[in-house]
C-alpha cells in the first residue's frame, strides 16, 4: 500500500477506507478590515488561538465522527469543501470575496446552492470554537480543510491565521462565483471552470492540482444531486483520483440501485460504484489540463506539492495579511 494510506490507516484505522480497496491492496496576526469589506469582530485584545490544540481537536472530531457512522464516510473531504468554498468567492479584480470575515454563516451565502451541505461542517465544528473563542470562525472553517488534508496522508499545507469575523453577509460578493460542474459541453465546461479559477489568479496547473481535492469525499444526492465517490479511498489523500480518470473506462451514469438514473448527468467507472462530474472530465479531454494529469500519476510527490502550495493560496485569497505571500 501507499506510505499515505498507510498514514491514514495508523491514525484513522483501516475501517474507513472502502471495503473494496482494503479487499484489494493486502501567532495570530490581527488587522482590522476595510469598511469596504463590511463590518468586523476586532480581536486586538483578544489573546491567540492555541494553535496546537485547535487543530488536535479538529483531527480527534474527524476520527470521533467517522467512529460514529461506521459507513466508511467521514467528515475529511466535508472540511477541504467547506475551506474552499469559504476561500472561493475571491475576485483578483476588486478583491471582494475570499474567506475573511466567514460569511457563509450568513445569508446570501449560507444558502447558496454551490453551499449546500456545508451547514453540516460548521455545525460539526461549533463546539471547537466554544472551546477555543480566540480563534475566528473564518480561521477555524480554513484550518478545518487543512488539517483534513493533512490528517487524510496529504501534504503539510502552509498555513497563518489573521482572519477576521464579518458582522453579517452585506458585503458578500455575487452568487455564482464558484464552479458549476456542468456547463451543458465540455468545450463550455472548460471555459467555465478557467473562468473561475482564473478569475481567483490561478492557472491551469493549479487548476488541475487544487481538483486533486477530489480525491477525498463523496458526492450527495440531496446536496449537489450528484451521487458517489471518486475513488475508493474517499478519506485518503492520493493521486488516485488522477490515476482513475486515465486509466479506467468512464460512462454516462444511466442506472442507480437498479433503477434509471434521474439525477444530473455525471459518469460511472466499470463497477457503477466511483463517479466523474464533467467537470472532472474535461480534465482528460483538453490537452491543457490532461498534461499535468498525466504528470500528477506518474509523480505523487509533484501532485502533492503543487497542491500544497495552490491550496495555501486559495486560503489566504481576499485576506489583508500584512505581507501578500510568505510561502514558496
Amino acid at each position: 500500500e501507499k506510505a499515505t494510506m498507510n498514514a491514514f490507516a495508523t491514525r484513522f484505522g483501516t475501517k474507513l477506507m472502502a471495503p473494496a480497496l482494503v479487499g484489494a491492496a493486502s501567532g495570530l496576526t490581527l488587522y482590522h478590515a476595510s469598511p469596504a469589506f463590511g463590518t468586523t469582530v476586532h480581536a486586538a485584545t483578544k489573546p491567540a488561538a492555541d494553535l496546537k490544540s485547535v487543530r488536535q481537536d479538529i483531527a480527534d472530531l474527524i476520527e470521533d465522527d467517522a467512529e460514529k457512522r461506521g459507513d466508511g464516510t467521514s467528515l475529511t473531504g466535508t472540511f477541504v469543501r467547506l475551506a474552499w468554498h469559504c476561500s472561493g468567492s475571491y475576485s483578483k479584480e476588486d478583491g471582494s470575496g475570499g474567506s475573511n470575515g466567514a460569511r457563509m454563516r450568513f445569508n446570501p451565502e449560507a444558502t447558496w446552492g454551490a453551499n449546500a451541505g456545508l451547514g453540516v461542517a460548521r455545525d460539526a465544528l461549533e463546539p471547537i470554537k466554544e472551546k477555543h473563542p480566540e480563534i475566528s470562525y473564518a480561521d477555524l472553517y480554513t484550518l478545518a480543510g487543512v488539517v483534513a488534508v493533512e490528517e487524510s496522508g496529504g501534504p503539510t499545507i502552509p498555513y497563518r491565521t489573521g482572519r477576521e469575523d464579518f458582522e453579517g453577509g452585506k458585503s458578500s460578493p455575487p452568487n455564482g462565483r464558484l464552479p458549476d460542474a456542468d456547463k451543458g459541453s465540455r468545450k463550455m465546461t472548460a471555459q467555465h471552470v478557467r473562468d473561475v479559477f482564473y478569475r481567483m489568479g490561478f492557472n491551469d496547473r493549479e487548476i488541475v492540482a487544487l481538483l486533486g481535492a477530489h480525491a477525498l469525499g463523496r458526492c450527495h444526492t440531496d446536496r449537489s444531486g450528484y451521487w458517489g465517490a471518486w475513488t475508493f479511498a474517499e478519506n485518503t489523500m492520493s493521486n488516485e483520483y488522477f490515476r482513475l480518470l486515465l486509466e479506467e473506462r468512464w460512462s454516462p451514469k444511466m442506472t442507480h440501485n437498479g433503477k434509471p438514473w434521474k439525477g444530473p448527468d455525471q459518469f460511472e467507472d466499470s463497477t457503477g460504484k466511483l463517479m466523474m462530474l464533467p467537470s472532472d472530465m474535461i480534465l482528460v479531454t483538453d490537452p491543457q489540463f490532461k498534461k499535468y494529469v498525466q504528470m500528477y500519476v506518474k509523480d505523487e510527490d509533484l501532485f502533492f506539492k503543487d497542491f500544497a502550495k495552490a491550496f495555501a493560496k486559495l486560503l489566504e485569497l481576499g485576506v489583508p495579511f500584512p505581507s501578500k505571500k510568505w510561502f514558496g
